[in-house]
């Protein structure tokens, strides 16, 4: 079976977020930031790199506030945003001969930034702290991992488009609030305060993480994801793109040593024709640990689980097809359950499983294992072969007459009642499979408890066929 590999070790750092050179946090670059502000070292690092400037007297004005349309040039320049080949967002304030348009308009085409609901961008706005959240979660691809939430002031999740973002950075240390339970989105950030965000921003992403776009599989959007095997190895994050610009993305991010699998679809995993499905291996190199995916198309054993009546002591499990080849045996196999025993299937098909028990009496199993594309796992059923059942009533109620619901029953199995004792029996006297329903004339009322009757069951796996009975009711409110 033919392989693709595909090696992906996160997402790569920004070839612009080099260490700092060694007096760049000593050097004063700006007559107004001295080394002892909090944000000498970001605003030295970036204006080393070329990435900000400062006014033609000398100065950085680090109080400033700076604007949205300064800090979509800035953000644009960090990670390296295509500003040549831009398609025009249309916002009402912002023409082409703007100084910010090719980075305002680069920031809009990849869904980082939104204009206001009356078409503006607000170029010369001062920029918030809730809109500065935002906009470096969605730039710099964080994960999108919220925690807990300290601020009585950003309200919810449901009332307000910065929250989610407001909590992420705060949670990977890029800022605090502006006090232990209060965050202000809506103050406005000063020149050195953006300087400080940006550079902790670039340094807190991880470099292990690994994003997958629905357009880099020619997809629309992400629909599902599913770890079938080792679900602790790796987080998965759905992100949802923006309408007209950017996909979906998915993000991964290792948590642990190990092998797992990972399936993603466009669509619900039923309906679903376009899916991947991979290996996952989670290894730690250099101290950190890296993840790999291999794509595949390969389905995994899978246990199948046969019902064993009680106090019976099974010895050996031989296994069939339905068409009577003979397999094995001697199955390996192992309690689950409890009273219940499983074992692998390896290939999709029919079989019929022999459990020989140690009294000497045996039981015949119909096993169907399905392909479900989607999955690693099989899809498997098991089916004990049982011709008849029996129903106790018993007599502590008068259940009256009894009728038999479902027409062409006669077809399916026969059913008996012995009056005195109120026990029912079927027969499977047909080749078809069906539910009868059997209805009391007189349907048994308790406190907590309504019962009409009974249904009688007539399934089948191949030549295994099994009748069973069960009672027909409800529980009441107590």
């Amino acid at each position: 079976m033919k392989k693709r590999f595909i090696t992906i070790f996160g997402a790569l750092l920004l070839a612009c977020s080099l260490p700092l050179s060694g007096n760049a946090a000593s050097k004063q670059l700006f007559e107004d930031v001295p080394p002892t502000k909090h944000f000498a070292e970001a605003i030295n690092d970036l204006a080393e790199r070329n990435i900000i400037g400062g006014y033609p007297d000398g100065t950085f004005k680090p109080g400033n506030s700076i604007t949205r349309g300064q800090a979509a040039a800035i953000i644009a320049k960090m990670i390296k945003l295509d500003t040549k080949n831009v398609k025009n967002p249309e916002f009402k304030d912002v023409s082409t001969v703007n100084g910010y348009y090719k980075a305002i308009a680069a920031m809009a085409q990849e869904g980082i930034i939104d204009g206001y609901p009356d078409g503006r961008y607000g170029p010369n706005d001062p920029i918030k702290r809730g809109q500065m959240a935002s906009i470096l979660v969605k730039a710099f691809d964080l994960p999108r991992q919220s925690g807990e939430n300290p601020f009585k002031d950003i309200g919810w999740n449901g009332n307000s488009s910065h929250y989610k973002n407001i909590l992420i950075i705060y949670h990977l240390g890029i800022t605090t609030g502006t006090a232990s339970n209060t965050f202000s989105p809506n103050l406005s950030i000063t020149r050195g305060q953006a300087a400080k965000m940006m550079k902790a921003t670039e340094e807190a992403k991880p470099t292990n993480m690994v994003t997958l776009g629905a357009d880099d599989f020619g997809w629309n959007r992400f629909f599902t994801t599913e770890t079938e095997v080792n679900p602790g190895l790796f987080d998965i994050i759905y992100v949802e793109g923006k309408k007209g610009y950017r996909d979906d993305k998915i993000q991964l991010i290792p948590k642990k040593e190990g092998s797992g699998t990972f399936t993603v679809s466009d669509k619900h995993f039923f309906e679903a024709e376009n899916y991947k499905k991979y290996y996952v291996h989670v290894k730690k190199e250099n101290g950190e640990l890296k993840l790999t995916m291999k794509e595949t198309n390969d389905f995994l054993p899978t246990a199948v689980k046969l019902e064993i009546p009680e106090k019976q002591d099974v010895q050996i499990i031989s296994l069939s097809t339905m068409d009577g080849k003979k397999l094995t045996d001697d199955v390996t196999f192992k309690s689950c359950d409890y009273v219940n025993i499983c074992f692998d299937i390896d290939k999709p098909g029919q079989y019929i499983a022999t459990v020989h028990f140690a009294d000497g009496k045996e039981t015949r199993y119909g096993i169907e294992a399905k392909l479900k594309k989607t999955h690693f796992y099989y899809e498997v059923n098991s089916l004990r072969e049982k011709l008849s059942a029996r129903y106790e009533q018993g007599t502590a109620y008068d259940i009256g007459k009894h009728n038999i619901v479902t027409k062409g029953y006669e077809q399916i199995v026969e059913i008996k009642r012995d009056t005195s004792t109120n026990l029912f029996t079927a027969h499977l006297i047909g080749k078809k499979e069906g539910t009868i329903v059997v209805e009391y004339e007189k349907p048994i009322r308790t406190e907590f408890y309504h019962q009409s009757g009974f249904q009688v069951d007539v399934k089948r796996i191949g030549s295994i066929w099994n009748v069973s009975i069960w009672s027909d009711g409800y529980i009441t409110d107590m």
